[in-house]
């Protein structure tokens, strides 16, 4: 699984940070989550590919959806045919249709408006979901996580040739499939005999703008990634309350709660722009004695998440 971040400035983009925008890769799967001014360049700069079938917006304050008629548009152009489908929080379906249609005419390709409520699961594919959080903003909000289902145990084929006498071949695969195989001597041998097991999928989360919830606390309980709003310095934790944001050591005590492995910082306020040390400093004072790792995001970072065996 693959994450570019895109846009990880606040409201007002700098010449370092676009507005908010994330771009995920999960074995081929593309997903874009906010839309922020300026989106589709970002993705042609770091060379993320525009394959997308599905944009997961968290609210509709204008940094996160403003890059979404440029996109639509060349997507228009280039004689897009496959529909699209845009999730974004229920109550918001005219906001977004109007930045669809601000132009005139919708695309000529069909464009899907799916409204969604925290606990929805807004994506079903076979081996994973995604599911809406709810988050608290200054408007209706979610955050998205993307779960993936656990994987099959371990194969142990020492055991299973060697021990076992199980011969190499389609036996093999029966057996890590969870069915029970007879071999030439009458021998029955159960999958739990040779296969270890269930390995967990990965988890990422992705708040947008909030403040510390319990629901984004318990959606991202070992987490592989939180990728949490940290506008503000504790100076300003004030204007983080009052602002609906977070500041980077409540975003920190977030991940050290749920026991999330990585956390990324984002959508900075542009105060830090010059100096966003201070961000991860505080964060990683807050996980100084957990394996929890922070980092402050930046625009084109791609990182792997790998998977929690690995």
């Amino acid at each position: 699984m693959r994450v570019t971040f895109l846009g990880t400035s606040g409201a007002v983009p700098t010449t370092q940070r676009n507005p908010s925008a994330v771009f995920v890769n999960r074995e081929g799967d593309d997903m874009l989550f906010d839309c922020g001014e300026g989106t589709q360049r970002q993705m042609m700069h770091y060379g993320t590919g525009f394959s997308l079938e599905h944009i997961f917006i968290t609210h509709t304050h204008g940094d996160h959806v403003l890059g979404l008629p440029g996109l639509l548009e060349t997507w228009d152009f280039n004689d897009r045919e496959q529909p699209v489908t845009i999730h974004a929080p229920i109550g918001t379906r005219s906001q977004i249709k109007r930045l669809v249609e601000v132009l005139g005419d919708p695309p000529a390709y069909p464009v899907c408006i799916d409204q969604v409520s925290a606990g929805d699961v807004v994506l079903e594919r076979s081996a994973y979901e995604v599911r809406a959080v709810a988050t608290d903003h200054r408007c209706a909000a979610v955050g998205y996580t993307i779960v993936e289902d656990d994987r099959k145990g371990r194969f142990d084929r020492e055991k299973a040739e060697e021990e076992l006498g199980v011969p190499p071949g389609p036996a093999y695969s029966r057996l890590h499939e969870g069915q029970p195989v007879e071999l030439d001597d009458g021998r029955v041998i159960e999958p739990e005999q040779v296969v270890g097991p269930a390995r967990p999928g990965r988890t990422v989360v992705y708040t947008g703008d909030t403040r510390p919830t319990d629901a984004v606390i318990s959606a991202s309980e070992d987490a592989d990634l939180l990728i949490h709003d940290a506008t503000f310095a504790e100076d300003r934790a004030e204007r983080a309350q009052a602002t609906g944001h977070s500041t980077a050591r409540e975003a920190a005590t977030v991940a050290r709660e749920a026991g999330a492995k990585q956390l990324a910082l984002t959508h900075l306020s542009t105060r830090y722009a010059g100096n966003p040390a201070i961000i991860g400093e505080e964060a990683s004072d807050v996980l100084a004695d957990v394996p929890s790792a922070a980092f402050v995001a930046r625009d084109g970072q791609e990182i792997q998440v790998p998977y929690p065996d690995e």
